[in-house]
């Protein structure tokens, strides 16, 4: 695909404010001629990712050809058409898409924006589209009316938790769960009707809640991953508990953040090899040395599994009766991590990693982590622009 035009890019920037989730192909004057196109590697992935299409599991032939109604958006107007998606006999059976009708509104080497919604394609040129005009203009028109049709449904479970969050605010300050630093977050899922548990999976309808007392500028906990054990010279929490644990009361423990700009009281750091994709847990012993790594995609992964959308909830801590009680007062409502910026903020210190690893009465280990936390200066640098709700 050409590099986009400056006016391109924001114009997927405004659609990409608006929630709506889009891939983009390229036709050319042949594929224009013989109404056919490669269906790129990126379209592919986006037709997979969106459980629209899947090309690895179609099988060759016009026999297995799919077709998926299609509008065509042309600006006040549309063009009701179809998408056929197929593999040829020939070539491999490299995979094919077309747009009936396309050659009514693009020209060679358009960029032809593609998304779905409502069981249909909904397909404009992004290129000679006025993207702005028509979603800000004060007559209705069909492309305004699918955008603002996406923004509603992508935003109705987050309204829905929202209007939950402000009936809880409302009430005054909840008397703590527990007395600990968790209490915050249990607290709150309480009030929710959620259940604590230890899943990997977002807390409410594929929202994550994550809770903070306003009197504290700790770290927010991204998420829990283990090392690839395959991968790295210790394969257990057990054995780096052995290593570096010591004794605290009635405890064997290691309890410690790790960083990358600096080590620790234990000797232990972080570092990222880009070339073999790799974040890696070192041991200033010279025996030890690198001891454990996860690979950057499975962390990519879960950052993106688990904060797809997040709720950051701020609450205001108060002891009445001796007791601790929660207000909660604000939300920050982020979407869709820059998993890229993630390493950089590993680099930086401003993600870290803690260790909470204690020896059971049985002489094993029980890890609780390895839990990856960000600083809260680092919540707009991972992701978009956010925005921030009152709850009282």
């Amino acid at each position: 695909m050409r590099k986009l035009t400056v006016e391109e890019q924001n114009k997927i920037k405004l659609l990409t404010k608006n929630q709506v989730s889009l891939t983009l192909i390229e036709p050319t004057e042949t594929g224009l001629k013989k109404s056919i196109m490669d269906a790129t590697g990126s379209v592919r992935s986006f037709l997979k990712s969106e459980n629209i299409h899947d090309y690895d599991a179609q099988n060759q032939g016009p026999t297995n050809k799919v077709m998926i109604p299609t509008i065509i958006h042309t600006g006040f107007k549309t063009i009701k058409s179809k998408a056929s998606l197929y593999r040829p006999l020939t070539k491999n059976g490299d995979p094919r898409i077309w747009f009936y009708s396309l050659t009514q509104v693009a020209d060679p080497n358009d960029i032809v924006g593609i998304t779905y919604f409502d069981d249909t394609f909904q397909v404009f040129n992004l290129s000679k589209l006025n993207v702005e005009e028509l979603i800000k203009s004060s007559i209705q028109n069909p492309f305004q009316d699918l955008v603002n049709a996406i923004n509603n449904t992508e935003n109705e479970v987050a309204f829905e938790l929202l209007a939950m969050l402000r009936k809880i605010a409302s009430a005054g300050p909840i008397p703590s769960m527990v007395d600990a630093d968790t209490s915050v977050g249990r607290t709150l899922e309480t009030a929710l009707g959620i259940d604590i548990n230890s899943s990997k999976k977002p807390d409410y309808k594929g929202i994550e809640l994550k809770s903070f007392r306003n009197s504290r500028t700790n770290r927010k906990n991204l998420f829990a991953q283990v090392p690839d054990w395959k991968l790295s010279k210790f394969k257990s929490s057990g054995e780096i508990l052995s290593a570096f644990g010591y004794e605290r009361e009635e405890d064997f423990k290691l309890y410690c953040t790790v960083s990358a700009i600096t080590r620790n009281s234990q000797g232990l750091n972080l570092r990222i090899d880009s070339d073999i994709k790799q974040l890696i847990e070192n041991s200033d012993k010279p025996e030890v040395g690198d001891f454990v790594v996860w690979t950057l995609d499975k962390l990519h992964n879960r950052l993106k599994e688990k904060h797809k959308e997040t709720f950051w909830v701020e609450a205001e801590s108060t002891r009445i009766n001796n007791r601790e009680h929660f207000q909660y007062k604000l939300v920050e409502h982020t979407k869709k991590p820059i998993s890229s910026q993630f390493d950089l903020l590993i680099d930086q210190g401003i993600i870290t990693l803690d260790h909470l690893i204690k020896r059971t009465e049985t002489g094993g280990a029980k890890e609780k982590g390895p839990i990856f936390k960000i600083k809260p200066e680092g919540i707009e640098l991972l992701f978009p622009p956010s925005e921030n709700y009152s709850l009282i």
